[in-house]
């Protein structure tokens, strides 16, 4: 019996996202997956070594096997670490604090 399975592979770029609906082996790789959608050699900015694969927001290694239904997704890089963007915006607001006039109290 040849089974085969539905999934998707998604990549979600700043404006856009290209989605691709394939059908699949059973036992296929998300790595399998994402090489067989194309989208790797649609945009040369992709590279497995690299970039994290994820299905429905969950990291997952590029070796697990999907199932029916999954949808694997190719994440980009963060331009800026999470840590880092808040701790930034503490020091601006304690900054902006820091140097607003005191009002008068009476």
């Amino acid at each position: 019996m040849n089974e085969h399975i539905g999934i998707e592979v998604a990549y979600a770029l700043p404006h856009d996202q290209i989605v691709r609906q394939l059908n699949v082996p059973a036992g296929t790789t998300a790595k399998q997956a994402v090489e067989l959608s194309g989208i790797s050699r649609m945009l040369s900015e992709i590279d497995l070594s690299q970039n994290k694969l994820g299905i429905f927001g969950k990291l997952i290694k590029p070796d697990t096997i999907l199932n029916d239904r999954d949808r694997v997704e190719i994440y980009r890089p963060l331009a800026v670490d999470p840590k880092e963007a808040r701790r930034r915006r503490a020091e601006e607001a304690k900054a902006i604090r820091n140097n607003a006039p005191k009002t008068l109290q009476g």
